[in-house]
């Protein structure tokens, strides 16, 4: 596998920042996951926007232009002949000195890896997720704003250490308040009396990529989503749930807190999301 680092393609042993990287030291850059579907880069564009939002929330000034970077991604895909799978942009602050000042980082690196990912065994698909709520909860979005895709993941961490040490796939985060933020690393969605709900940013949620493309699934298949605050007895009470981020795409819950959701069985109205879901993603994108 090649990896691109700041204009060169290296083979992947031989793919090293330094140690005095502000993002190996503080976690100071930003990421993208985005999805490559049979030679279509999905939402490309709308990827790239966010990262630049982040950029520019964090005061990263980043020196290439979205089309430089754009034909990055989709000429990682190529060096590696790609057709499908997952890619990680990463924006590093840049190397600088031992302290928190980031006056010193004059040069940011952009390291672009593209490869296969398995989020998730494939016959969770078909007998879907059981999740449990970690007791870890999810930063205040008056600290660190979630739609900041920040390299700062340990509190997403933790509460996945939490939930593979139950033994269980995925966890639940809930905000300072108690209200449901996301799970470690995806949106969630309840469906509950014919409508669909989610939480806001504000929760603590991130505006994913696939979440948005979610809201136009629902548009779609003519069912009102909302977003509204939720807790852990909405979740309990739903008549189905599903997770959704960039690798997972579009993933059934049928058990939360061992309380079983529609029977403990995938739902109806998640396969239909998830059929238009996978509509969309060979329509837009862009073709590497």
């Amino acid at each position: 596998m090649k990896v691109y680092i700041n204009g060169d393609f290296v083979e992947q042993a031989e793919a090293k920042v330094s140690v005095f990287d502000h993002g190996f030291l503080y976690g100071d850059g930003i990421f993208e996951g985005i999805r490559l579907y049979d030679g279509n880069v999905f939402r490309l564009d709308e990827h790239l926007e966010r990262l630049e939002y982040s950029a520019k929330a964090i005061l990263l000034n980043m020196p290439w232009s979205r089309e430089e970077i754009a034909e990055a991604v989709c000429e990682s895909c190529r060096q590696n002949n790609l057709k499908d799978g997952y890619i990680r942009l990463i924006v590093t602050r840049g190397v600088g000195y031992l302290g928190l000042s980031p006056k010193n980082c004059t040069q940011p690196q952009l390291i672009i890896i593209a490869d296969k990912i398995q989020l998730y065994p494939p016959e969770f698909y078909e007998t879907g997720l059981k999740v449990i709520t970690s007791s870890t909860r999810r930063i205040n979005p008056a600290a660190l704003p979630p739609m900041i895709k920040s390299l700062n993941y340990l509190n997403n961490i933790l509460a996945k250490v939490d939930a593979v040490n139950l033994g269980f796939q995925e966890a639940v985060m809930l905000n300072d308040q108690g209200y449901v933020a996301e799970a470690t690393g995806d949106n969630i969605f309840i469906l509950h009396k014919g409508k669909i709900y989610t939480p806001p940013a504000s929760a603590g949620a991130l505006v994913g990529i696939t979440r948005q493309t979610v809201f136009e699934c629902a548009a779609d298949l003519g069912i009102e989503l909302l977003e509204r605050n939720l807790t852990r007895y909405d979740l309990w009470i739903a008549d189905e749930c599903f997770m959704t981020g960039t690798a997972a795409e579009v993933i059934p819950v049928v058990e939360i807190d061992f309380r079983p959701i529609n029977g403990g069985k995938p739902g109806p109205v998640t396969a239909q999301v998830l059929e238009v879901f996978r509509s969309k993603v060979s329509e837009q994108g862009q073709r590497i």
